[in-house]
């Protein structure tokens, strides 16, 4: 075919319109709103349970698979602050923010982990219990203060590291929270403060405090699969509480004991201890019940 027998092959225009086709993109754009934060307390009224442990290994397996997390350390004794390498500063903590002094937003602070961030505790939150109780909306204090953090859609999830026991700043960790995560202690005596705290759960909701409030599940710790005792309070918690449980039991290992002296979590102190594998399958675990898990 010559080249005047192509300039003479008609071409086709759209019937729409005789103008060069546009490239504008739509007016709007359909985005994927961002995913609301969610905030989980680990509590227990008794100590020496493994809150703290598991609510700094917790958090820092959330942000090692990519999930910005907050942790916020309401514990005047400051454990969690300590084991993920931060100092206790007089007037870092939340407690100038819960009396009204100050956002609690301008005390985050980096950790030496990628997608962790921290707001520490240091000594003053001792007072916190005497004073939040004068002020007024005492119980809702927390969920105040820490709604701009919310608002900010910086994070992805926060994890409340509450003190042991179920004074004022534990109640405003309840009443703030969507989830409570209890770790369990694999002794007969953990049975006692567990019932309490569920009890006290159960009040919340009904009283109106956190009607959405919900107990995402029960975590035993310290479990040494050598004893009979061990296994005889995971099965009898798991009578009592079904499919709260978590499948993921915490072993008793010196690894998990050692870390928080390094000021490390245990993924970060030794990767390939049980203790590590099993905080890192228990966060999938919890990233499944929070429809979370990519």
């Amino acid at each position: 075919m010559s080249l005047c027998s192509i300039a003479r092959i008609p071409i086709r225009r759209s019937k729409r319109s005789n103008s060069s086709p546009s490239l504008a993109l739509p007016a709007v754009l359909s985005l994927n709103p961002p995913v609301p934060t969610k905030i989980i307390a680990v509590a227990n009224q008794k100590g020496g349970v493994g809150k703290t442990t598991t609510s700094v290994n917790v958090a820092a397996c959330l942000a090692s698979v990519g999930k910005k997390t907050l942790l916020l350390d309401l514990d005047p004794q400051a454990n969690a602050t300590s084991g993920v390498g931060l100092e206790k500063i007089e007037g870092a903590s939340a407690y100038r923010p819960l009396l009204g002094d100050g956002a609690l937003i301008d005390k985050i602070q980096s950790s030496a982990f990628a997608n962790l961030e921290v707001i520490p505790s240091e000594v003053d939150m001792c007072g916190a219990d005497i004073e939040i109780a004068r002020a007024e909306n005492h119980l809702q204090r927390l969920r105040l203060t820490l709604q701009p953090v919310v608002d900010s859609n910086r994070f992805e999830l926060i994890i409340i590291d509450c003190p042991p026991s179920l004074g004022i700043l534990t109640l405003n960790a309840f009443a703030a929270t969507d989830y409570l995560l209890v770790p369990l202690q694999c002794e007969y005596y953990a049975l006692e403060g567990i019932s309490m705290v569920t009890r006290l759960l159960s009040q919340l909701r009904e009283g109106g405090i956190n009607p959405n409030l919900e107990l995402l599940g029960v975590v035993m710790t310290m479990f040494d699969g050598r004893t009979k005792l061990s296994q005889q309070v995971v099965s009898e918690v798991r009578q009592h509480f079904a499919d709260k449980v978590f499948d993921t039991v915490i072993p008793r290992t010196t690894r998990l004991a050692e870390a928080p002296s390094y000021g490390k979590p245990i993924i970060h102190y030794d990767k390939y201890s049980a203790g590590s594998a099993a905080y890192e399958v228990l966060t999938q675990e919890l990233l499944q019940r929070l429809g979370m898990q990519e």
